[in-house]
């Protein structure tokens, strides 16, 4: 049932859209618009979690797009909220995410966040294997300009 799917797996939609926009507000618009999306497909789904995650990078996407070619982006950032110790290493670490393009986002996001095998996420993403370790190099070796952002990215 849709709900039961919606009430038990909405957390961790939530974070994953998260990370790819950087932004709890737009995070929440895009996990609902991508909920809709999967609700009116949901009788034909076989596998509902990589379906609505495949819903979700597709919308995230979609709206990037839209938002390249619309968007001034702002000179300022909002702060980044502290939870822990390391949190200042964890928010460089995830500024410097939230400036890649947005499909080695997707990739890192993906990969290192969601724990997905590079096969899965080449399937989310629409690409094949090649693309996804690809893309992951590439945004590996930007993010390998600052050491602590590696550091957090092996913990």
């Amino acid at each position: 049932m849709f709900q039961d799917f919606v009430v038990a797996r909405s957390d961790r939609l939530l974070r994953t859209a998260y990370l790819l926009t950087g932004d709890w507000g737009l995070a929440e618009d895009l996990l609902q618009e991508s909920l809709t999306k999967a609700w009116f497909a949901w009788p034909r789904v076989d596998e509902p979690e990589p379906y609505v995650r495949r819903v979700l990078v597709t919308t995230y996407t979609s709206w990037w797009r839209r938002r390249w070619r619309a968007e001034v982006p702002s000179a300022s950032l909002p702060d980044f909220p502290v939870r822990d110790d390391d949190a200042g290493e964890r928010a460089e670490l995830w500024r410097a995410v939230r400036g890649l393009p947005a499909r080695q986002r997707a990739v890192i996001v993906l990969r290192f966040y969601e724990d997905l095998p590079v096969a899965e996420v080449a399937a989310l993403l629409g690409c094949g294997t090649g693309t996804v370790k690809s893309q992951t190099a590439k945004a590996l070796a930007k993010l390998r300009v600052n050491e602590s952002i590696m550091k957090e990215l092996r913990s």
